[in-house]
């Protein structure tokens, strides 16, 4: 005889997506298991994005692979903003119709003389605030100015408000390494199921 799982179990034993994106510009393929244990396995041709996406996963603890055949021949802005978009599609697809999920999420990360705050809300409607200086243009082989594009490309569409704050940090791989453990902490905030909400969707208006 099958056991039939509780409604809350079955989301969450669900909430995988395997994303395809294929321009003139970059080949992308994002699969993501929400309720992972943070494996992953990356290949972007961009050897900091690499460790940036890692981060994502393993404080997220989201399993996450992304392959990109992208133009670094010509730089690094359509293999990062591309890949942002293609996350947060995928995002998007694995999250549902987030009955249960907590919706908000926020962290505080220190990395040495670093210090980042992200906040995340699940909220249906994409917004990016983003106050973070750079201290350098170059981080190994990634531009500064890309973080940016990178989750301008994911809330658009994951649907999803944003706010990454940098409040303080002298060395740009710091500042950036505090960035995106933060946002991973948020998400995995966010995308926890409430017990106490049950299978109802955290809203007012009953759906997002």
């Amino acid at each position: 005889m099958t056991q039939q799982l509780p409604a809350t179990l079955a989301s969450v034993a669900a909430r995988r997506a395997d994303v395809q994106r294929r321009t003139a510009e970059t080949q992308i393929r994002v699969a993501i298991n929400l309720d992972g244990t943070g494996q992953s396995r990356l290949h972007t041709g961009i050897g900091f994005l690499d460790h940036m996406l890692d981060q994502i996963a393993r404080h997220g603890l989201i399993d996450l692979d992304v392959q990109c055949d992208g133009d670094l021949h010509i730089d690094g802005h359509h293999t990062v903003e591309d890949i942002g978009i293609t996350l947060g599609q995928a995002f998007a697809k694995a999250v549902g119709d987030k009955k249960g999920i907590r919706r908000y999420g926020h962290a505080y990360v220190p990395l040495d003389e670093a210090l980042s705050r992200v906040v995340v809300d699940f909220s249906g409607r994409p917004g990016l605030h983003m106050d973070v200086r750079f201290t350098a243009a170059m981080i190994g082989q990634l531009d500064t100015q890309l973080v940016f594009e990178f989750f301008q490309g994911f809330v658009n569409h994951a649907g999803v408000t944003l706010h990454i704050d940098n409040l303080k940090g002298v060395n740009a791989h710091h500042q950036c390494e505090t960035i995106f453990k933060a946002f991973a902490r948020a998400l995995r905030a966010a995308l926890e199921h409430d017990p106490r909400l049950g299978d109802v969707i955290p809203s007012t208006k009953g759906s997002l």
